[in-house]
């Protein structure tokens, strides 16, 4: 099984400036090869403290250069905010720089305040990420981008550098929705886990993703999914409970905020009729019921705890392997650290020991030429 970790650049205990979070992050990112994770992400946010990342690909370049093995993700790109030529362009740097370790997450965007800041229209996301997700995967394939959609035209130009390698088997999509799970289906792109809904209503959209992938490509099995988690690992259980109540409580309450889960005009929305059923859920049950049930997605206790929630996590979802958080909610550095290193020390050998069928990673070499 595949074990990563991601960076999540969040500021939400206002003790430290975004400087000092900053170099908290790199250094815990710095840990990740020699600690044996195989993989580090990031993800992309903008104009607040939930996450201060805006360009997962300069982060992820940087990290290029400072591992020889990790693969290097984006635990998402969100594609409405963005030029396809532009992405393409900069993976294609990445790839060329790390060698072709780098692995494409991209999503189509949830934070309100994100689509006003970018001046794009949040109803038009669901047709826009479509359409940029078609021409980025044409960039990537093929070396060129030509496009002419709705939202995204695009005359036909090069993608220089010429992508390394293909990224058919390294390219993933976040999936909340179950009309997100179609589209992802019907472009052939694995799906990211992200822990929000209760267990069944997940596995049922997982199921539904795999029998539309199977008829729109051939009765191809669709690839295996991969799951990020936030973990509180200590030796000491009761530490490892403590850190969950406090931090874990707190990420899940900043993402609410920062989504407006709560909001029940995002029913308006279009493409965002789903999250307007979920406010009205949530303010019929209170928000602290949904803060609570969105912490205990995630995963907490000693090492032995922390695998067996992994493994049955696995077992669930057939997963390929886990991206797991450390730092979150406001949780001090040294902390973090001792979470991630006892992680890596006492549960990730076991993980990686398990065999789930398949790896993530690597892509046929391209061989593309100028015209």
């Amino acid at each position: 099984m595949h074990v990563g970790m991601t960076t999540f650049f969040q500021n939400l205990s206002g003790n430290h400036t975004d400087r000092e979070v900053y170099q908290h992050e790199l250094s815990m990112a710095d840990m990740a090869e020699p600690l044996g994770f195989e993989s580090i992400w990031t993800a992309e946010h903008h104009f607040d403290e939930y996450t201060m990342c805006p360009n997962p690909l300069q982060f992820l370049t940087y990290m290029a250069g400072r591992t020889e093995r990790a693969l290097l993700g984006t635990m998402v790109m969100v594609l409405p905010w963005h030029d396809p030529v532009r992405v393409a362009e900069e993976i294609a740097v990445l790839d060329h720089v790390s060698n072709g370790r780098s692995i494409l997450g991209v999503g189509r965007g949830l934070g309100r305040i994100e689509f006003e800041g970018f001046r794009v229209k949040m109803g038009e996301s669901r047709e826009r990420f479509v359409e940029y997700t078609e021409a980025l995967i044409q960039g990537l394939e093929t070396g060129h981008i030509e496009y002419d959609g709705k939202f995204y035209k695009q005359p036909k130009i090069a993608v220089r550098p010429f992508p390394f390698a293909s990224f058919k088997g390294r390219f993933y999509a976040s999936a909340v929705s179950p009309e997100s799970s179609r589209i992802m289906a019907r472009l052939g792109i694995g799906i990211m886990i992200i822990a929000q809904k209760p267990w069944d209503k997940t596995l049922e959209e997982l199921e539904n993703y795999r029998e539309i992938y199977r008829e729109m490509n051939n009765g191809e099995e669709a690839p295996q999914p991969l799951m990020v988690v936030f973990n509180c690992c200590h030796e000491d259980e009761s530490i490892a409970q403590e850190m969950h109540v406090k931090y874990t409580r707190r990420y899940s309450l900043s993402a609410l905020h920062h989504y407006e889960f709560a909001n029940e005009g995002l029913a308006d929305i279009k493409g965002y009729e789903y999250y307007g059923g979920l406010s009205k859920n949530i303010n019929k049950h209170g928000i602290d019921s949904f803060v609570n049930f969105l912490a205990d997605l995630q995963v907490r206790g000693t090492p032995d705890q922390v695998f067996d929630q992994m493994r049955d996590y696995q077992d669930k979802t057939d997963c390929a392997g886990f991206i797991n958080g450390f730092s979150f909610g406001g949780m001090p550095h040294e902390l973090a650290k001792t979470s991630m290193t006892t992680f890596a020390e006492k549960v990730m050998p076991r993980l990686k020991a398990l065999d789930v069928g398949t790896t993530i990673g690597g892509g046929r070499r391209l061989n593309i030429a100028a015209e």
